[in-house]
């Protein structure tokens, strides 16, 4: 392992990711949609919520440990799903999973990964969860579900904020692709990106793994965004997500939840937890942070007197982010940035520092709050004023008859 001690917060490794990424990639992990308004604000909005120091409090014997859908995690993160990953850094989902198994969390894979389901399974022992895309192609995605089935995937993310792909200009601008076109834009990056380089030549894949050589007459998939306009599958709606919870028989995740009547939904939907989520501001430009939705969504979801677990994702990027979040109510968090910018400064390395900072700055400012157990921590740790604006009225739904 390197010496990354002096790497002390998750922006020095965006810095250093920034550097050592060719552009489009980089580009496709730090850019939101349109104006990238929901973008900034998702990290912004975690700013305005101050934190009251108590003094005088027994700090030992600190534990972030808790559990997400009854499974044990060392502290309330988890590793989202991410696309392009293995484009970060060579054999990046199976460096990622690798660090989330030896860390003690979960490892969420994208359908849209580098690596493949298999590859994955292949490098580490820890149950991970599979993200599907619902595809029109429903053969394409029975299998994609019998794969993750077979290579010991504890729980089924269904990604419910991508039926259409919202626009982000840079991806456009860049001829984003994988591998890259050999245009001379993209050759003369890639001329200043030796250890990337260097290291591709090692890769297992560097395309779509899942996809290619799976789905019907595709052998080849350079193009992102037309295969996506293709194949999502834009009538997908909540009467889809009993069909698919009985095709998987297991844990299921509804991810892109924001408002409190699809929380209603999703939860009498059956699902085990839903993760409130703007897609990181990479679909709906204008729409609010995920933390000005969490307390919301909790109301919403203590008045349906349901036990489904909520989540939030998008935004957070640093281990304060993360108490904020469990303070207003989440069961746990899911990151994506935070853990890509590691892996593309140092890669697998890289991944762990990240979970190391966002570890030791959960425990310290917990401690400095006067708990010592983040099950316990609730609103008491917040300043009065600087959060109560997240709340807005709650409309009242009308009770749902499935079938």
């Amino acid at each position: 392992m390197k010496d990354l001690s002096k790497i002390t917060e998750i922006e020095d490794l965006r810095k250093i990711a920034e550097r050592k990424v060719p552009r489009m990639f980089y580009d496709y992990v730090d850019s939101g949609s349109w104006t990238q308004t929901t973008y900034r604000n998702n990290e912004t909005d975690f700013d305005r919520i101050k934190l009251r120091q108590r003094v005088l409090v027994d700090m030992d014997n600190r534990s972030l440990s808790t559990t997400m859908i009854g499974e044990d995690v060392s502290m309330p993160i988890a590793i989202a799903p991410t696309g392009f990953t293995g484009m970060m850094w060579a054999n990046g989902e199976m460096h990622a999973a690798k660090a989330a198994k030896d860390f003690g969390i979960p490892f969420s894979l994208s359908t849209m990964s580098i690596n493949s389901i298999e590859d994955v399974a292949e490098y580490t022992n820890h149950p991970f969860w599979f993200q599907l895309y619902v595809m029109r192609d429903k053969d394409f995605m029975a299998n994609l579900i019998r794969r993750a089935k077979e290579a010991n995937c504890s729980a089924l993310i269904l990604t419910a904020d991508l039926q259409v792909l919202g626009q982000r200009h840079k991806d456009i601008k860049n001829g984003l692709s994988a591998p890259p076109k050999p245009t001379l834009a993209n050759i003369l990056n890639l001329m200043t990106k030796p250890e990337w380089c260097f290291n591709m030549l090692g890769a297992k894949r560097r395309t779509f793994g899942n996809i290619v050589g799976h789905a019907k007459g595709v052998g080849d998939l350079s193009s992102l965004s037309s295969w996506t306009a293709e194949q999502f599958d834009p009538s997908l709606s909540w009467d889809d997500v009993a069909r698919i919870k009985d095709m998987w028989g297991g844990k299921l995740i509804i991810k892109g939840i924001m408002e409190p009547e699809d929380a209603v939904l999703a939860a009498r939907s059956g699902a085990d937890a839903m993760v409130i989520s703007n897609h990181g501001g990479r679909q709906l430009d204008g729409a609010p942070s995920s933390i000005a939705c969490l307390s919301d969504v909790v109301q919403a979801v203590q008045a349906e007197k349901s036990d489904i677990e909520i989540w939030l994702d998008s935004g957070i990027r640093s281990g304060q982010d993360v108490l904020k979040a469990v303070a207003l109510g989440a069961k746990g968090t899911m990151i994506g940035r935070s853990f890509l910018y590691g892996l593309g400064a140092y890669g697998e390395d890289g991944v762990r520092r990240a979970l190391e900072i966002l570890y030791k700055e959960c425990d310290v400012t917990m401690a400095f709050c006067g708990h010592t157990n983040i099950n316990n921590v609730t609103d008491d740790i917040l300043v009065k004023g600087t959060y109560e604006y997240l709340k807005t009225s709650i409309p009242q739904l009308e009770p749902i008859r499935w079938g």
